[in-house]
């Protein structure tokens, strides 16, 4: 019984591989900002206002997908397979020393909310070159977001209310 306990315990190291391949996805976001970057510096004299924000809100996109993936990768090796063991580290993420599956859930809802927001923005901002259909099921995709959001937050405080 102990090899099997031992074998249960020993099993969550097998998500590692798996918090590997994030760090990879997250090293081809880096070269995915990078060379839209570089396009926007490049043809910066060339192109609109409206190109430049599309791709401004292309770059900030990103850079929360980028973030999405620090607080899976982090929080979920932290949370699931080790500690990491940085407390008082100078650049420990403030989130981290009070994170665990529920908050990280509540933190990933929101993160998708925001990369949500950034794509209807980028939809509204492109809405004469759209159809209306498409516009409609990405805000209701956005408001899908944002209500599984709130039911999860409501969810996760009637678990954590104190009892009177």
């Amino acid at each position: 019984m102990t090899f099997l306990r031992n074998l249960v315990f020993w099993s969550r190291w097998l998500q590692a591989p798996l918090y590997l391949g994030l760090i990879v996805a997250q090293g081809v976001y880096v070269f995915h900002f990078m060379a839209e970057l570089s396009h926007l510096v490049h043809k910066a004299v060339t192109i609109g206002e409206t190109e430049i924000m599309l791709i401004v809100l292309g770059l900030i996109d990103v850079v929360m997908i980028a973030n999405l993936l620090i607080m899976v990768i982090i929080g979920g090796y932290e949370t699931f397979v080790s500690r990491l063991y940085k407390e008082g580290h100078p650049d420990h993420p403030e989130w981290l020393s009070h994170v665990n599956a529920s908050t990280m859930k509540i933190k990933l809802s929101m993160a998708l909310i925001g990369i949500s927001s950034i794509h209807l923005l980028k939809t509204f901002i492109n809405a004469p070159h759209l159809d209306e259909k498409t516009m409609m099921w990405q805000v209701i995709i956005h408001l899908t977001f944002v209500a599984s959001a709130v039911a999860m937050a409501y969810t996760d405080r009637l678990m954590h209310k104190p009892a009177h």
